[in-house]
């Protein structure tokens, strides 16, 4: 953890910014300005990337990734430059929460993913890459995004100890425990062998 800097009302100030930024339902927002209809009603139900695939546009599900990235990215930077590291790392943990448990959707949101990415590269930029790497790796090797998804949570804490950015090594297990628990039914159908491939219908 990076040594705390800023008062608690600076960071419970960035934590709730941060978490109204993060819960933000890019999924939902996009496909219904593409006239995709209700996102909930699609596939999974769920409200990230990979759902929003499942809509058949290419569009919107590329915009839906930069889009659910980039608030964690923002919230990061914006509290960095206006506080110090200790309020980015608090930033970026809300924005994350704030995605995965919205208030605004019943506290049922998306599973995380693009928003860990977006605040790891944010965070180092070097842990980020490399965390991207990662997915791309995993999920071309077992052609399941899930798994892709879980390697490359998995292995934020060891990327950010090799790449010497141990501040943020805590940060990086907290957000791979939530993606965990958020990718339970996936884990559940890896074990069973039913977990849908990339380009399965």
């Amino acid at each position: 953890m990076p040594e705390l800097e800023s008062s608690a009302a600076v960071l419970i100030l960035w934590a709730v910014i941060s978490y109204g930024l993060g819960s933000v339902p890019f999924g939902m927002v996009v496909t219904k300005a593409f006239g995709l209809g209700n996102l909930r009603e699609i596939g999974s139900g769920n409200i990230g990337t990979t759902n929003v695939l499942r809509t058949g546009s290419k569009a919107a599900a590329a915009l839906t990734l930069i889009l659910d990235g980039g608030k964690g990215a923002a919230a990061v930077l914006l509290a960095r430059s206006l506080a110090g590291e200790d309020a980015a790392q608090a930033a970026g943990l809300m924005a994350f929460l704030g995605h995965c448990f919205p208030v605004w959707l019943g506290f049922k949101g998306g599973k995380g993913v693009a928003t860990f990415l977006g605040l790891m590269l944010a965070l180092a930029w070097p842990v980020g890459i490399a965390c991207c790497l990662t997915w791309l790796a995993a999920a071309a090797a077992s052609r399941i995004s899930s798994m892709g998804a879980l390697v490359s949570a998995a292995s934020g804490a060891v990327w950010a100890l090799v790449l010497g950015y141990q501040p943020v090594a805590v940060l990086a297990l907290l957000l791979a425990a939530v993606v965990f628990i958020r990718h339970s039914a996936n884990i559940a159908r890896l074990r069973a062998g039913t977990e849908p491939r990339i380009g399965q219908k």
